[in-house]
């Protein structure tokens, strides 16, 4: 017992978590455990924190698991316990595994999954907040599976995976335009969200060399997160990004497939300005659906996993229908998959899959029996069992201990072996993570060069504007300047001539004072003359009166003399002095005028001075500022250039679009009436009729279209930019055409062979120069030659014939419809009295003629057509205010003819109705005559009558066409119309009446023939019978002739083909 329970204390920790599994009940429980137990492995080990890719065997299994169950209970009951909002890499791997069970689960996972949409939603619009590592990855991954399941809710019939035939595409769309229109919008939705998944819209360079987290900072879309320019696909990060590609191929490709198709099939029920919308956004996605499976092809990752189609070079065209058969279905090849050591399950001792625990149940039972699931042990009859039982159980148990010792061990070691790889990763990591750090570095310095850059970028082009803004202000400057520089070089000029004449005149001032100055010393050396004489004098008389005192009365008289002298000298010394004075005063007068101008003259010269600095100072701004200009205006000329080198380009651009979109408009012109030529050679088309009314209108439409055609074409050759309005002449022209041609061939299928022949010749010959002027427009060496000149000369041949085969019967213009309804409608009122005027006479007549039966039946007959003829009367009287009340109501400001020209097929069917009134009256009366006179029968006058009838009621249909329901003429026109009818219900009456008494007055005696004699009678009536039945059926097949060709003369004079045939 000691054994026993020290047995039981070594195995007391694992043993009840083993036997825990096999106490829950029967069979069916423990196999649904241990499913949940295999699924919840499995969607643990799909969906887990490591940046890896899905491994296929786990999601392989959790799609089996939803076909096990039919449905996604356990899948959700797993995935409602991971942490998917704590976790951006979890939710990711949640996303590509919910697609896949999307795609290739159960049908009823759609089902167990629209419960949780709202979630998805809320944890969408969580991780979109986020801009680092999955959030923005998973927030559009989130919305587009809440649209993949959306789009299934509303198209049922669209399997997970979008496997469908055309057959099965057409049953969705239930053959309703309608639902196709949407079913298209649909698509488009969801192959937008498949493409904002994976889209890219960044141009690289070497600068940008980045981690791809380090890239979701700036771009959400898995490629745009992705650094490209390495090979990132090989590593384990880049295919956990690039995993879910897969599934997002799979669906674009039926996506774009069924796009298409449906596409067509809307063009082929739908106007094309409807679908341009369509069409655009087709474009769009095309564009980047192609890029996305170009990259993709290129990457090394799916060169294994999956085969990627190239789809056309250019999109398919919807405009031509025969495009259909051009379109290739895009089909993507999952090749076999090879088998890989990493395919091998990993086991730990928490988590073992389905098939060991099941080995693992299997072996206890082998061990403990299958009857110890209750009581594994046996406490209950311990007491029974014998020792060697025990010990063998406790070497088994012993043996079981060493097995899980063993493996424990294994385990122990595997995981030091993973240690040291994860660690070795962790390194590896670290390093990476380094180097990462490095780029990253290295990328944040090219940005900030880049900045700079563009901020010197941004300068210079705040400088080139500045200097764009200033070059105005300089020109303008530059012209104020060069104005004032010719304003001041004529004041220099004027100073300049101004100080030449204060030259001049210094010159003559300083000459005046030199001769006054040379004066001034003659008249000092004259006056030191005299003085010199007057003291030799004075010493002379002194010396002559010391010696010669005898000599007295000599020396007075000499004295007397000198004195004389003397006074004379005084006076001319005086005069001299008062001379001099005067020369001094003009002197200083002229020194004073010397000083004046010499100050003028140097003021001049200084404001000389200063003006010649200020002009050299001009002269030296004026110069910097010419070649500053100079500088700019040769920046300038060279940006000019270069805009005008674009510009060029662009406008030779421009005309090469232009061409090309006029010869596609063109080629599609000719391919229209090419398929009319050949609709012409088609057999089928030989059963289509049509009038020469609807040719003559289609001709008239397309040669008024080949003129504006013609004026378009002159202003396209006068101004290329005038190609939007030759476009829609080009295109109406070619539809007008094609249509003249169609309805010529059907017309010449009804009309006379040599006009027939002719019209179908010209018809071909139209065709083919319209062609040959569609080509010529294709031809960008022709397009100035192009010509429509013939195919207008073409048309107007077609309009002739179109003229000659037209009935006469409708030659009448409509100008003239008004006269003649009023004039056949005044000629029916006429025959009506003349045919009432002479029933009137031949009552007479009867009564003075005849006697007995034959008076009473002549009078009850024409009494009868007496009352006809006043219910014909009084029907036109009522027809005729009817007609008035229409035509004052309808032609409003118009005239009454312009409305009869206007509602010319109502006015001509009025016309025949009063003619055929007035006719079954004249033929009546003349029927009522020829009866009376014993000439007619009494059939030609029930004919007759009912005839009558018959115009009557057209007439009234005539006149009710275009009346009010309300009209109070209408009320009284239907009033006439039954008493018409009640009136030739009398006229057949009286009719039959009469035959009757006519019939009974001259019935035959019988009672004097022998038997031979009846019997040759009775042989005779029976040949008179056979005559009489062959008669009738030869004239109801006349009648019947008859008949049709009337229907085909009314249906002629009533435009009726032309209606059918628009």
């Amino acid at each position: 017992m000691d054994r026993v329970s020290s047995t039981m204390k070594q195995v007391s920790n694992p043993l009840p978590k083993v036997l825990s599994r096999r106490a829950g009940g029967g069979g069916l429980e423990a196999e649904r455990e241990s499913f949940e137990r295999a699924q919840t492995v499995s969607i643990n080990k799909a969906i887990n924190a490591q940046e890896v890719a899905v491994k296929e065997k786990h999601a392989r299994t959790c799609i089996l698991g939803t076909h096990h169950e039919k449905g996604a209970q356990t899948f959700w009951s797993v995935v409602n316990r991971l942490p998917l909002s704590g976790n951006a890499v979890l939710c990711w791997k949640f996303c590509h595994v919910f697609h896949k069970l999307l795609r290739d689960g159960h049908s009823n996972v759609l089902k167990d999954s629209v419960r949780y949409k709202n979630e998805l939603s809320d944890m969408s619009r969580m991780w979109g907040h986020l801009s680092e590592g999955y959030g923005q990855l998973c927030s559009i991954y989130l919305k587009l599976l809440r649209t993949k399941m959306e789009f299934h809710i509303k198209n049922p019939r669209f399997p997970g995976n979008l496997q469908m035939s055309d057959r099965q595409l057409d049953e969705a769309g239930e053959n309703d335009v309608n639902n196709f229109f949407q079913l298209t919008v649909e698509m488009f939705d969801y192959l937008e969200c498949e493409l904002n998944l994976f889209q890219t819209d960044t141009v690289w360079h070497p600068g940008m060399l980045l981690l791809p987290d380090l890239m979701l900072h700036s771009f959400p879309a898995v490629f745009s997160s992705l650094d490209m320019s390495r090979s990132v696909s090989v590593t384990a990060a880049g295919q956990c990004r690039l995993a879910p590609l897969i599934q997002v191929i799979l669906d674009c490709s039926h996506l774009y497939d069924y796009t298409v198709k449906l596409l067509f099939k809307l063009h082929s029920c739908l106007p094309a300005d409807t679908l341009q919308g369509h069409r655009d956004r087709f474009l769009e996605q095309f564009r980047k659906l192609k890029d996305l499976f170009y990259r993709s092809s290129n990457l090394q990752y799916f060169k294994r996993l999956i085969q990627i189609p190239q789809l056309p070079e250019n999109p398919p065209n919807f405009l031509r229908a025969s495009a259909l058969s051009e379109h290739i279905s895009p089909v993507v090849v999952i090749p076999a998959e090879a088998s890989s050591p990493d395919s091998e399950p990993i086991t730990d001792l928490v988590e073992m899959d389905a098939a060991s625990q099941s080995l693992f149940d299997n072996k206890f039972d082998d061990i403990f029996g299958s009857s110890f699931s209750c009581d594994p042990f046996n406490f209950n009859s311990q007491n029974g069992m014998n020792k060697d039982d025990k010990d063998r159980l406790i070497e088994q148990l012993y043996g079981e201990i060493t097995a899980l010792k063993e493996e424990l061990e294994n385990f122990k070691a595997e995981s030091a072996r993973g240690a040291v790889q994860l660690r070795g990763r962790a390194s590896e990591l670290e390093a990476e993570l380094a180097e990462q750090q490095h780029l990253k570095q290295q990328a944040q310095d090219e940005s900030e060069f880049l900045r700079a850059e563009l901020e010197e970028l941004k300068k210079q082009r705040e400088d080139t504007e500045k200097a764009q803004r200033s070059l105005t202000e300089i020109e303008r400057r530059a012209q104020a300047n060069e104005q004032r520089y010719s304003k001041l070089k004529e004041k220099y000029s004027e100073l300049v001539q101004n100080h030449a004449d204060l030259l001049r005149k210094n010159a003559e001032v300083t000459k005046q004072i030199t001769v006054a100055r040379q004066a001034q010393g003659d008249v000092e050396r004259e006056k030191k003359e005299l003085e010199d004489s007057f003291q030799r004098v004075s010493e002379q008389a002194q010396r002559k009166s010391q010696e010669q005192a005898e000599v007295l009365e000599t020396l007075k008289r000499e004295l007397a003399a000198s004195r004389q002298e003397l006074q004379v000298l005084q006076g001319t010394l005086e005069s001299s002095t008062q001379a001099g004075a005067e020369q001094n005063t003009r002197i200083a007068s002229l020194e004073q005028e010397r000083d004046r101008l010499s100050q003028a003259a140097e003021q001049h010269r200084d404001k000389m001075a200063a003006l010649q600095a200020e002009l050299q100072q001009l002269r030296d701004t004026l110069t910097r500022e010419q070649e500053s200009s100079r500088t700019e205006l040769e920046m300038l000329q060279t940006q000019l250039r270069d805009k005008e080198s674009t510009e060029r380009a662009l406008q030779q651009r421009l005309a090469e679009e232009r061409l090309s979109l006029l010869q596609s408009t063109a080629h599609q012109a000719e391919c229209m009436v090419q398929d009319a030529l050949a609709r012409m050679e088609d057999p089928a088309h030989i059963s289509c009729t049509g009038s020469a009314d609807c040719l003559l209108s289609q001709t008239l439409a397309a040669s008024e279209c080949a003129e504006r055609l013609r004026d378009a074409h002159s202003k396209y050759l006068l101004d290329g930019a005038a190609v939007g309005s030759l476009l829609p002449h080009l295109a109406l022209f070619a539809h007008l055409v094609s249509n003249t041609l169609l309805q010529g061939s059907a017309t010449s299928h009804v009309a006379p062979v040599e006009p027939a022949d002719r019209l179908l010749e010209l018809c071909k010959q139209c065709g083919s120069e319209t062609v040959s002027y569609l080509s010529a427009l294709q031809d960008p060496g022709k397009v100035a030659s192009a010509d429509c000149s013939l195919v207008t000369a073409c048309l107007g041949q077609i309009s002739a014939i179109g003229e000659e085969l037209r009935p006469r019967g409708l030659d009448v213009k409509q100008e003239e419809l008004g006269d003649l309804v009023d004039k056949e409608m005044a000629a029916t009122a006429a025959a009506i009295e003349v045919a009432s005027a002479r029933i009137e006479e031949m009552l007479s007549k009867a009564r003075a003629g005849d006697t007995g039966v034959q008076l009473e039946v002549n009078e009850r007959i024409l009494g009868s057509c007496t009352g006809l003829m006043q219910a014909i009367r009084v029907l036109v009287l009522a027809s005729k205010d009817l007609q008035r009340e229409i035509v004052d109501s309808g032609r409003g400001a118009a005239s009454p003819k312009e409305f009869y020209a206007k509602n010319s097929r109502w006015t001509e069917g009025l016309i025949s109705a009063s003619k055929a009134v007035g006719w079954g009256a004249t033929v009546m009366v003349d029927a009522a005559d020829l009866v009376v006179q014993g000439k007619g029968t009494f059939e030609e006058l029930m004919v007759c009558s009912r005839e009558i009838a018959a115009s009557t009621a057209q007439l009234v249909a005539a006149s009710k066409v275009k009346a009010d329901k309300d009209s109070a003429n209408l009320c009284k026109l239907q009033q006439a119309s039954r008493g018409v009818n009640q009136a030739t219900a009398s006229v057949v009456a009286s009719t039959k009446a009469g035959r009757s008494q006519v019939e009974e007055k001259d019935s035959m005696d019988f009672s004097s023939m022998t038997l031979t004699q009846i019997k040759r009678q009775e042989m005779d009536s029976q040949v008179r019978v056979l005559e009489l039945e062959n008669q009738l059926q030869k004239e109801r097949q006349k009648l019947g002739e008859l008949r049709k060709k009337h229907y085909e003369l009314a249906g002629v004079a009533e435009g009726w083909e032309e209606d059918a045939a628009d």
